[in-house]
């Protein structure tokens, strides 16, 4: 969730566990897959009654028995047994293991993974390690999906991705320190909260959102572009304000209060506010704001790797996921923004949960999405180390 990239940018990351090049069963793709491509990996679209699926801790509904809903339905639907195993806690590690083994020409034991843009993703689809996606076998998605998950800038076409869930990088505060709602990116530089500020400490959400704040546009900005955000991030970590470069421990921070202002990701403020008797962390006081330049929308996304088993089994499982009712009832659990808008009807009349279908950090609003900004897609390798040797040193040195 979100860039995860922490300290070390994925390339370096990759290259530091020895990891180059592409698989030695695949060559990197390029335009679409032929249709005697994708009949060689789905066939005739018969299943073979087995998922193995890698996903992020608390990223799937679950019942009072610790079971998924949507999983035992799919399975009752479906006849496809399902292996869950929540195995991901960022993405860097969890490819760094697993790409070794698609560049041996293995199969990595999963057939669905959930992965974010931002690098992560388009990395695995630069290297040739998913696998192409047959949209004859996607009739939800294209029915379904919010025009802001299709055809995204990091993958065209959606040839190899569809949609997990979104999120936004935007302001999280304690409004009991901090009285007056942040209006902007700025509030974060703001020196009357010195040492009380909460940054990320990966290559995407900080430079992305002080270039946003600069008024530049992510994608089309320039190494001078970049100097100047950086610039403004390399003040304000001198001048004291950040407490410190976090990953997913922000929010632990926010809570406890070493932090009263931070970047944050969307569903985790969703889930800090919402009451334990709800299923959340009950911190009332921990509020969300979207900053007036626009917040950063990032997505995570099912992907089925390369050499995986049963894609047949994967990919069905991705169009259930675009029923109105699943992704429902999806979104009434993990409280991250749903890629299927007719979710929210269901769940404000049907699950009759208000609280979740009239947040705007469930389901945006079209104002909402139309200022968000994505997350930097790189043109090639030597553009993401330039932007990488400007920023990177703000949050690791």
């Amino acid at each position: 969730m979100g860039a995860g990239a922490g300290a070390m940018g994925l390339t370096a990351f990759l290259a530091a566990c020895g990891v180059s090049g592409t698989s030695k069963s695949s060559p990197p793709p390029s335009g679409s897959p032929s249709p005697d491509v994708l009949k060689k990996i789905y066939g005739n679209g018969t299943p073979a009654g087995q998922l193995n699926f890698a996903n992020w801790e608390a990223y799937i509904d679950v019942n009072s028995k610790g079971k998924s809903p949507t999983l035992l339905q799919f399975t009752k639907e479906t006849g496809i047994k399902v292996s869950y195993k929540t195995v991901i806690n960022d993405n860097d590690p969890f490819l760094a293991k697993i790409i070794p083994v698609l560049q041996s020409g293995g199969d990595t034991g999963y057939d669905l993974m959930v992965i974010t843009n931002g690098g992560p993703v388009e990395r695995m689809i630069k290297l040739g390690f998913l696998t192409p996606l047959d949209h004859q076998y996607l009739p939800n998605f294209e029915a379904n999906a919010s025009d802001a998950v299709k055809n995204p800038s990091y993958d065209p076409g959606n040839k190899y991705s569809v949609a997990w869930q979104s999120g936004f990088t935007i302001i999280g505060y304690n409004s009991k320190a901090v009285k007056d709602k942040p209006t902007s990116f700025a509030d974060l530089l703001n020196p009357k909260y010195k040492g009380k500020v909460g940054m990320f400490g990966n290559n995407q959400d900080l430079p992305c959102a002080a270039l946003v704040y600069l008024g530049k546009d992510i994608q089309t900005s320039t190494p001078d572009d970049w100097k100047k955000a950086a610039d403004v991030l390399m003040k304000q970590r001198n001048d004291g304000i950040p407490r410190s470069y976090y990953d997913q421990s922000y929010l632990q921070a926010l809570e406890n209060g070493d932090t009263i202002i931070s970047q944050a990701w969307s569903g985790d403020l969703f889930i800090a506010a919402a009451p334990k008797s709800y299923g959340g962390d009950g911190f009332p006081e921990i509020k969300a704001a979207i900053p007036g330049e626009g917040g950063i929308l990032w997505t995570d996304n099912q992907c089925i790797p390369l050499n995986a088993k049963h894609p047949v089994d994967a990919i069905k499982f991705m169009d259930f996921v675009y029923q109105p009712k699943i992704a429902a009832q999806l979104a009434d659990f993990i409280w991250y923004v749903s890629p299927v808008p007719a979710a929210k009807d269901i769940v404000l009349n049907d699950i009759d949960d208000p609280l979740v279908a009239k947040s705007p950090l469930v389901f945006p609003s079209a104002d909402d999405l139309a200022k968000s900004h994505k997350y930097k897609v790189f043109k090639d390798q030597a553009e993401e180390d330039e932007w990488n040797s400007i920023f990177q040193p703000i949050y690791t040195s």
